[in-house]
């Protein structure tokens, strides 16, 4: 089905989807592959935010920062939510055949770097609840470990892999995804706030810049203004938006095929398909006066010999560039996803800190909840709105 939109006062579809990250625009793209009339507000341009500037980290197993920090307890209520991860995982492996262009997807697997035995110990820890959710991920002592990685430091003792685990090439992303999402009849308006949203007989007006649209249902997949956005209807929700940087180096050989993380710290590393090395894991950028974002020295610097600590080649790349997005994140990292019980045919697409990892589900399982049917998975356990 298409159709466009002639700037008219007022314009009615079948579901209004809020937010043109990753997210939102898979799951516009689904509705309209099922016949649905569809349009999508992005307040800026499409991708620009974390779907368009995030690392690119396909992430399974639990972060080991957090792990740390909040313990088992934690961990294991938020067990059920690497289910969904999985199988999101799985359909990122047919992204490139669905879109038709090559994502450069690739699971090598995710290693977490230990240099202690008490680093080892809450790595060993945190597989085994990965184990009880169904993640595999294999302790490896230092020899097991310099089998599968030898470009890493010899400070190195040992670490935790998880198979599953990989990354792709955000620049490709996200335009293939919205040249599908286009062809399927999906209605696209970039720089379109959203204004307001009202309750009017039994479905939304929601106001914008461009002009008036009315829904039975509308979709907030907003990341990290969807707060904001679902603030518009009188709804509270406890997710927030995060300014974070990544680096990237010059262009070098061929030296690390995995996703890597190190239990020190904060760190994400892997190696692009020209060869530059991405370097993030959850450091911040600063914030301006104004509200926009700027890369932070002291970050930059830390999270450049974060990663050099682990794999020593590192210290010797150039970086060239770091750029910044703002992230959404919850306090107990748990998705809110499907219809919110105060307002019915209001649906949350939010799954924060890893959303990128975890789009392809949450896009397919948002869709299936506003056609009305069965989801593939249960949001029971996973969702803060399926309690």
């Amino acid at each position: 089905m298409r159709w466009s939109f002639d700037g008219v006062e007022d314009e009615k579809v079948d579901v209004i989807v809020i937010g043109g990250g990753i997210t939102g625009m898979m799951t516009a793209w689904n509705l309209a592959e099922a016949g649905v009339e569809v349009v999508l507000l992005e307040a800026g341009e499409l991708g620009a935010q974390a779907s368009g500037a995030n690392a690119g980290s396909l992430h399974l197993q639990i972060q080991y920062p957090e792990f740390a920090s909040f313990g088992e307890d934690w961990a294991r209520a938020y067990g059920p939510c690497l289910g969904f991860l999985k199988e999101s995982l799985t359909l990122w492996q047919g992204l490139s055949d669905r879109t038709g262009e090559d994502l450069s997807v690739k699971t090598g697997g995710g290693i977490v770097v230990a240099q202690t035995e008490a680093e080892m110990a809450l790595i060993a820890s945190k597989a085994r609840v990965e184990a009880e959710h169904g993640v595999e991920t294999h302790v490896l002592d230092r020899a097991e470990l310099f089998k599968i990685a030898p470009y890493l430091s010899d400070k190195a003792i040992g670490g935790g892999f998880c198979p599953m685990e990989g990354k792709a090439n955000t620049l490709r992303v996200m335009p293939a995804i919205q040249v599908c999402a286009e062809k399927a009849g999906v209605c696209i308006l970039r720089n379109t706030a959203a204004l307001g949203i009202a309750a009017e007989n039994g479905g939304y007006t929601v106001t914008t810049d461009k002009g008036t649209f009315h829904a039975p249902k509308v979709v907030n997949a907003a990341g990290a203004s969807a707060g904001k956005v679902a603030g518009m209807l009188g709804l509270t929700i406890n997710i927030d938006g995060f300014p974070l940087q990544v680096t990237v180096t010059e262009p070098v050989a061929p030296l690390i095929p995995h996703l890597i993380y190190s239990a020190a710290g904060k760190l994400s590393l892997k190696q692009a398909p020209n060869g530059g090395c991405i370097i993030g894991g959850g450091w911040p950028a600063a914030k301006r006066a104004d509200g926009t974002l700027a890369t932070d020295p002291t970050s930059l610097t830390g999270n450049m010999a974060m990663a050099a600590g682990v794999v020593p080649q590192v210290g010797r790349m150039q970086a060239l560039r770091s750029w910044t997005a703002w992230v959404n994140g919850t306090p107990d990292w748990r998705p809110i996803l499907g219809e919110t019980p105060s307002a019915k045919g209001f649906y949350m697409a939010l799954f924060p800190w890893v959303g990128y990892s975890g789009a392809p589900m949450t896009a397919k399982v948002t869709a299936e909840l506003v056609l009305d049917q069965r989801a593939t998975a249960s949001l029971r356990g996973v969702s803060v709105l399926a309690d």
